[in-house]
């Protein structure tokens, strides 16, 4: 054999795995890597193939709404970020798959944010791919097109701080960013750790992430578009992607309305905030969310513009009710429950009656966004209504998972921040501080690489896994959380939501952080003791 290594690599088989490789050095070579699709026959519970800048962590099962997927979590080792795949049914032997990218969003996907249609899309993408019976989702946590949570809440805080002259588009402009930061190289990579070679056809309506795919020579036989109904809290953000090149109908033919935020939004310059610097204040905003158990909050001067000529009582008195109930809660406000099941016959037969628009009235909440420079995450904080002297908020510090913004058939994680939502609607005044962390603290591939060894029969429970990952009960800053939660408690007395009674023992080092910066715990409500049905 040549010692030439150009010679070599000229005469080696054209079957050699790495054809670039000179002969004498293909053993080597293999000896580092992982087999195509060998992630889903692995050897050991151990492995973790690697390909390009892709990181394979850990893999788990999914139970959704729409069928059983399997979770694949992966990660980029230059900036970190995860990339779930969503698999469904036969990913290797397909002839096409159902394919969605689909960028993370916080806001619709766990905050219940109906200013945008990413949830919509992504459960649309799942319940086409079990229909069609194979296919896969990539996850990819790129919030705000890439630029992050602090560069999309900037983005909402320009617009409203508009009235929504501005789009989006213009916003980021203004902020000296492209209209999109998302790439999509991981994906290539992932396809050929898991050994798939179907063509695609893509669930999009963003011509940009069709070119992303062919760029890495990936085939895509079709695309099919994802549009939903615009409401009055997306149209002017759904009309701005139609603008800018999104294949989208919906929002220039609806009849639908543009709502505003129900207060000024004032926009502000970063900084840090002064007795805590660590904090850089990013942003502050108003989100429209969902209601709960469609139960819609008004004011007195609301349920009089509603009910002011035909009276509620009538609503209540029809053969199938569009309005089931209603009651007065605290700080002269009413609570209205809408009869979901009569929603399409009621919207009918009375396409102009005023009540219509009762069904499109969100709760609102100001957003809060902050960048920490010594963990470089973002922190978000939700607040509902103006704290007076005498009030005591209804606080709840409330740990993401970052499956539960998937449409699961269990929804544990979901139901408790309703809960946390409901307590605080009901009282009228609270905060929410979301911590992104899964696997308490932990981080999310700790989190899956505990789904995999439990649902291996490696481990009896969490508290085991942890031993093995090598890390502790709860790694969560509390300390950091608090420190940024006393900025929205005013009057440092409140009503603190929790789990339970046994996850608070557990926690020392939150009722520690919580002696340390002297907030009064002057209730706690535990969401454990009630139960709450699914929306």
């Amino acid at each position: 054999m040549s010692s030439d290594p150009s010679v070599a690599a000229k005469t080696a088989p054209e079957n050699l795995l790495f054809p670039d490789i000179p002969v004498e050095f293909q053993r080597l070579v293999a000896e580092m890597q992982h087999t195509t699709s060998s992630l889903l026959q692995p050897e050991s519970v151990d492995d973790r193939p690697l390909h390009g800048t892709t990181l394979y962590i850990a893999t788990c099962s999914l139970e959704t709404r729409f069928g059983d997927f399997r979770t694949h979590i992966f990660q980029d080792l230059i900036d970190k970020h995860y990339i779930i795949a969503l698999a469904h049914g036969d990913i290797t032997a397909a002839d096409v798959l159902y394919t969605r990218l689909h960028s993370s969003c916080v806001t619709s996907e766990t905050l219940r944010g109906c200013d945008c249609d990413c949830v919509q899309q992504l459960e649309g993408a799942f319940k086409v791919i079990a229909e069609k019976g194979n296919g896969i989702i990539f996850y990819l946590m790129q919030e705000g097109r890439g630029v992050g949570y602090v560069g999309k809440s900037r983005d909402r805080m320009m617009v409203q701080a508009s009235l929504d002259q501005l789009s989006t588009f213009q916003a980021y402009h203004a902020m000296g960013l492209k209209k999109d930061h998302r790439n999509y190289d991981n994906i290539s990579d992932i396809c050929l750790i898991l050994g798939i070679k179907s063509g695609f056809i893509v669930l999009t309506n963003n011509p940009d992430k069709v070119s992303a795919l062919r760029d890495q020579g990936i085939e895509v036989v079709d695309t099919e578009t994802l549009e939903f109904e615009p409401s009055p809290f997306n149209l002017a953000y759904l009309t701005s992607k139609a603008a800018s090149g999104h294949i989208l109908n919906r929002p220039s033919a609806t009849r639908v309305k543009r709502a505003l935020p129900p207060e000024p939004v004032v926009p502000f310059k970063l900084h840090a905030l002064p007795k805590a610097k660590r904090f850089i204040y990013s942003a502050s905003y108003f989100l429209p969310m969902k209601p709960v158990d469609n139960e819609v909050l008004l004011s007195a001067d609301e349920f009089q513009s509603f009910f002011g000529e035909k009276k509620i009582e009538h609503y209540l008195a029809e053969e199938n009710p569009l309005i089931e109930k209603y009651e007065p809660i605290r700080g002269n406000r009413f609570l209205v429950t809408i009869q979901a099941s009569n929603l399409k016959t009621f919207s009918d037969a009375n396409p102009e009656d005023p009540i219509i628009d009762l069904l499109t009235t969100p709760y609102w909440f100001r957003v809060h966004v902050y960048y920490d420079v010594v963990t470089t995450q973002e922190f978000v904080i939700l607040t509902h209504g103006s704290a007076r002297s005498y009030d005591v908020p209804v606080v709840r510090l409330h740990s993401e998972s970052l499956l539960n913004r998937f449409p699961l058939r269990t929804v544990e994680n979901r139901d408790k921040f309703k809960q946390s939502v409901k307590h605080i609607i009901n009282y009228g005044v609270g905060v929410i501080q979301l911590i992104y962390n899964d696997g308490r603290g932990a981080g999310f591939g700790a989190y899956g690489i505990d789904l995999m060894l439990s649902e291996a029969g490696l481990v009896s429970s969490t508290d085991e896994a942890y031993e093995q990952i090598g890390v502790d009960y709860d790694s969560r800053d509390y300390e950091a959380s608090i420190s940024l939660l006393k900025q929205h408690v005013p009057n440092e007395k409140i009503q603190m939501v929790m789990n339970s009674p046994a996850s608070l023992v557990k926690k020392t080092e939150y009722a520690l952080a919580l002696q340390i910066h002297r907030i009064d715990v002057e209730k706690w409500l535990f969401l454990d003791e009630e139960t709450i049905a699914e929306q």
